[in-house]
C-alpha cells in the first residue's frame, strides 16, 4: 500500500478541518485549505467532491460557504479514508479483504508470498482502522500548543464587508506526526 498524493491531500485536509471544528470555525473555505497546505487548489476541489459524495465532508455555497465535516472525528476512521481515496489496503489482491482477486499461485493455501503479504495488510488495516481522525487531530494541537504554535482556522473569517479581513496562521510542516509524537503521547 502507497498512499498517493489524493489520499495525502485528502487526510491532509480532513485534519485540518478537524482543526477547525475544535477551534470552532463553521466553514473553510477550498482555497484556505489549499493554501495552508500548499495544495493545487482544483485538484483538491475534486478530492473534497469525492470526500462529499462519500459522506466525509458538508459543504456549503455562497460568498461565505466552505467545507466541514459531516461526522464527529471520532466517527472517522483514517482508515476508510484511504480505502476511500487510493482503494484497498491490501499489497497484492489475493490477501484483500474488500477487493480480492485470485492469484496466480498455484496454491493459494500454503503459498509463503500470500502468508506474508496478509501479516502486511494486517498489520497497516490494523493502525489505519484503530485510530479515527478525532485521535490524529488531538495529537496535532497537543503539538502545536506545546511549540506555542497556533491552530490554522483559529480566528475568525470576516462575515461582512465592514470587517477587516483577518491574516490567518499557517499550519507550519509538522513532520511525521505520529512517529515524533509516539515518544511523547499516545495516540
Amino acid at each position: 500500500m502507497k498512499l498517493s498524493k489524493r489520499g495525502e491531500y485528502a487526510l491532509r485536509s480532513l485534519i485540518n478541518l478537524g482543526i477547525a471544528a475544535e477551534v470552532h470555525r463553521p466553514l473553510v473555505r477550498v482555497t484556505e485549505l489549499a493554501t495552508a497546505e500548499k495544495l493545487p487548489v482544483k485538484f483538491l476541489e475534486q478530492i473534497m467532491q469525492s470526500m462529499k459524495e462519500a459522506g466525509l465532508v458538508e459543504s456549503e455555497r455562497g460568498k461565505f460557504g466552505g467545507y466541514r465535516l459531516a461526522r464527529p472525528t471520532g466517527k472517522i476512521f483514517i482508515g476508510e479514508v484511504v480505502r476511500l481515496i487510493d482503494g484497498p489496503l491490501a499489497p497484492i489482491g489475493c490477501v484483500s479483504h474488500t477487493a480480492y482477486e485470485k492469484c496466480s499461485c498455484p496454491d493459494e493455501t500454503h503459498c509463503g508470498l500470500r502468508m506474508l503479504m496478509l501479516d502486511v495488510r494486517n498489520a497497516i488495516a490494523g493502525i489505519l482502522d484503530r485510530y479515527t481522525l478525532a485521535d490524529v487531530v488531538e495529537v496535532t494541537l497537543r503539538k502545536m500548543r506545546r511549540d506555542g504554535i497556533a491552530p490554522p482556522f483559529s480566528q475568525p473569517v470576516p462575515v461582512a464587508r465592514s470587517r477587516r479581513a483577518t491574516t490567518r496562521p499557517r499550519l507550519h510542516h509538522v513532520e511525521g506526526i505520529v512517529q515524533q509524537l509516539l515518544s511523547d503521547y499516545s495516540i
